[in-house]
């Protein structure tokens, strides 16, 4: 049997192509479309069955933005996955719900700043949380007649990670031009309502495609134990926690599970699209896997694991009894792992939506601190955060839980 010794080099590896020479990780790059080709080879050298589900996707380049106001130049930033402009138009401040249904918006360019400001926008297409609130205010600015939108901004951890200012919007189906900044500049540029602004930004949208990798052992037909990760990453970030470190825990995985031969089929999942605007690996896969959901035992999802401080969180969400038994016998042995609390911003939540049994695999410290932490989403999430020895621990536990259940 392969020892933790073995394996820790190998965590290394895995974690430093993933996130080093694979930095941007992003849905239609082409660093996302090496790191799938990785994790594809990889379970085909391990003798897994590996497949594919190509989609397509949008690579996006950010070319940077100007604002002009009265000779005064402001700090902004694209909003990802924007349109172009180049737009000189009145501003016009809108800080909550009634002044965006009842202002005159038409060829202006829309200052968004405060209450209305406050949590980023889910995208349009994004079919898994999207409010009525967020839904109504798309809906009220694509119906404005708006030039152009800038968005002031703070923090929205829960949502949009640990950036500040974060982007209001990061939608490639929204077609209004868009820039945001942080509070403070906003505060600045509220004395310029009704003033002529000069926006230019520069952006592209690059028609690509990406895949979901999954790799299958065991008896065909029979009941599956999926466990999942997403490969991608926030373009800007290497995405060590956010989420490398998953992927290198189904690769750990993979070799660990090599002589599989129970009564289960297990499936490793590369889900890429977690932190893109339309999630559409995981709309691939709920696709693929049409009808065939009631054969799904068990989903583990690993997604924030091997943070560099505390231990690691196994949340369970509605475990039957005989497998909660089990986990918690398998996590007594392992005292830097624990039970956790149960929380919803990751891939295990399609799977519960179908009523299947999960269990989410996660660091203490980041489920912890999820609506206040400054590292996911950011160049601060880079392989320096993480404690690859965590990466081998937790592949033990799910590799004796998974042969036991």
């Amino acid at each position: 049997m392969i020892s933790p010794n073995q394996l820790l080099p190998l965590s290394i590896n895995y974690l430093k192509t993933l996130t080093v020479k694979y930095p941007d990780r992003s849905v239609g790059s082409e660093g996302n479309l090496e790191a799938t080709r990785f994790f594809r080879d990889k379970l085909t050298s391990f003798d897994w069955k590996a497949e594919i589900q190509e989609f397509d996707a949008i690579d996006w380049k950010d070319g940077g933005a100007t604002l002009n106001v009265d000779g005064t130049i402001f700090n902004v930033q694209v909003s990802p996955y924007s349109t172009a402009c180049s737009v000189t138009a009145p501003l016009t401040g809108v800080s909550n719900m009634n002044e965006l249904e009842t202002g005159n918006l038409r060829d202006k360019i829309i200052f968004l700043h405060g209450e209305i400001a406050e949590e980023q926008l889910m995208p349009k297409n994004f079919v898994f949380y999207n409010p009525e609130s967020h839904q109504k205010i798309i809906s009220l600015l694509e119906n404005s007649g708006a030039k152009a939108l800038i968005c002031a901004t703070g923090r929205n951890a829960a949502l949009a990670g640990g950036v500040y200012p974060f982007p209001l919007i990061e939608d490639g189906d929204f077609n209004i031009p868009s820039v945001y900044m942080t509070e403070e500049e906003g505060q600045s540029l509220l004395k310029y309502m009704g003033q002529e602004a000069i926006l230019h930004s520069v952006s592209e949208r690059i028609p690509s495609a990406g895949y979901n990798v999954s790799g299958k052992k065991g008896k065909d037909g029979a009941e599956r134990i999926v466990v999942t990760a997403h490969i991608d990453s926030k373009k800007g970030s290497p995405g060590a926690i956010d989420n490398a470190t998953g992927v290198v825990i189904l690769l750990l995985l993979a070799e660990m599970l090599t002589d599989y031969s129970g009564g289960k089929q297990i499936e490793l999942v590369a889900f890429n699209g977690e932190d893109y605007f339309s999630v559409p690996g995981q709309m691939a896969y709920i696709k693929a896997n049409h009808n065939q959901f009631s054969n799904i035992l068990l989903n583990i999802n690993i997604d924030g694991a091997g943070y560099k401080e505390e231990g690691s969180f196994f949340s369970y969400f509605d475990l039957p009894d005989e497998i909660r038994t089990k986990c918690n016998d398998t996590l007594k042995k392992h005292p830097e792992l624990l039970e956790g609390p149960q929380w919803p911003q990751g891939d295990h939540s399609i799977f519960i939506q179908s009523g299947i049994p999960a269990i989410a695999v996660s660091s203490q410290w980041f489920i912890e601190n999820i609506d206040s932490q400054d590292i996911t989403h950011t160049p601060k999430d880079n392989i320096d955060i993480v404690d690859c020895s965590k990466l081998v621990d937790i592949a033990f536990v799910l590799n004796e839980l998974i042969r036991n259940v």
